[in-house]
């Protein structure tokens, strides 16, 4: 997500992406003790007359950028040439020692009017706190910087992925979905215990719950989105759904235009895979006016009913008129209906194939170097 034009951008030279950011304002990154007074080089030395820098204010969070400023002397501006953010995972904020050294921690930016965007998918992750501090610099004539004290400790969550990330996995995700195949039923495999607490204390419901961890890190439905996960991946040679399962050896199948028919959304709404040649996309059912509807149109891209490349409801123009269904085949769709459903709507079974649990995808952890299904921004 860019920012406003008139925020000055940090990036580093080291990034591979570096040809593809324009006007950096990045001077160098080293990587420096937090607590020391000099690099290991010993080309820093402190200035106790530099301000530090006050109040620091974190704003225009994004999922690999943010804006920073903070107060300043106004008397020492033309004394400062240089900023050093230090920046850190909060979980790791002691661990630098042991990070590659082109991993950086602290920023080193020409000092340019604030507040100033620090960007880059290289050194920030979505969803995940940080913190940082600054310092004031001044370059010397021989090279070496005075430095002010640092600064005090500011924490931050970097944010999702916007629609506009999101928007780039469903164009990778369109490109191997494959060839569309005819289906008629979701279904959800379970354990026996599952349905019976269903029939039992839950209104004979399958009630939704918050989805898992599981799929790209910066995806906006983790941990917030809540719905009930179907299946509708059939085998290509009987065009039924596989007798085997990694979530239980019983099966609730319903017709599928009882879940998803003209009075249902439609969302993309990740695209993942588990260090295997399987690749998982997350799509969502939401009933048009639903809570869950509302949350999926602030957050992530619609899909037409009747023409994507992973899940259709098309009407028949002939005969009885009725819905025609069909899956991508060459993907695994992942399927939240956001709202309960009833037993009595479907069929409970027990399937005659096996409990796979080696495929279950529950907090599955995305491969963050497949480029199949990554985006360049954090995973």
């Amino acid at each position: 997500m860019e920012v406003p034009g008139l925020a000055h951008n940090i990036t580093s030279p080291l990034s591979p992406c570096e040809g593809m950011i324009k006007d950096l304002s990045l001077d160098a990154i080293q990587l420096c003790e937090r607590d020391g007074s000099k690099s290991q080089d010993g080309s820093i030395s402190e200035m106790e007359e530099l301000p530090v820098p006050q109040n620091i204010k974190i704003s225009n969070i994004t999922c690999d950028s943010f804006k920073i400023c903070w107060d300043m002397d106004p008397r020492s501006k033309e004394r400062i040439t240089h900023y050093f953010i230090d920046l850190n995972k909060k979980e790791n904020k002691n661990s630098n020692k042991f990070k590659h050294k082109d991993v950086p921690t602290k920023l080193v930016a020409k000092a340019v009017p604030l507040p100033m965007t620090v960007r880059g998918h290289w050194f920030l992750s979505p969803r995940t706190e940080y913190t940082v501090a600054v310092q004031t610099a001044s370059k010397q004539t021989d090279g070496d910087y005075a430095v002010s004290e640092w600064s005090e400790i500011i924490e931050f969550c970097t944010a999702d992925y916007s629609t506009v990330h999101l928007n780039q996995l469903l164009e990778k995700a369109e490109v191997i979905a494959g060839r569309m195949l005819r289906f008629s039923v979701f279904y959800r495999n379970q354990n026996k215990e599952y349905f019976d607490h269903a029939r039992e204390a839950q209104e004979n419901r399958m009630l939704p719950s918050v989805k898992d961890n599981s799929g790209s890190h910066g995806s906006p439905i983790s941990g917030k989105l809540e719905g009930v996960f179907f299946s509708c991946n059939t085998e290509f040679n009987t065009g039924k759904p596989p007798q085997d399962s990694p979530y239980g050896r019983h099966r609730f199948e319903v017709q599928a235009d009882t879940l998803f028919n003209p009075d249902t959304n439609l969302y993309f709404g990740d695209f993942y895979c588990m260090y295997t040649a399987y690749h998982y996309v997350i799509l969502v059912l939401a009933p048009k006016g639903s809570r869950g509807d509302e949350f999926c149109k602030q957050r992530l891209p619609a899909l037409d009913i009747n023409n994507n490349r992973f899940l259709t409801c098309k009407q028949v123009e002939e005969g009885d008129g009725g819905l025609v269904f069909h899956h991508a085949q060459d993907v695994i769709l992942e399927v939240i209906y956001t709202e309960p459903v009833d037993l009595a709507l479907g069929t409970v079974a027990e399937i005659s194939g096996h409990q796979l649990m080696s495929l279950s995808t529950v907090n599955a952890k995305k491969d963050p170097s497949c480029k199949t299904c990554n985006i360049s921004v954090g995973r």
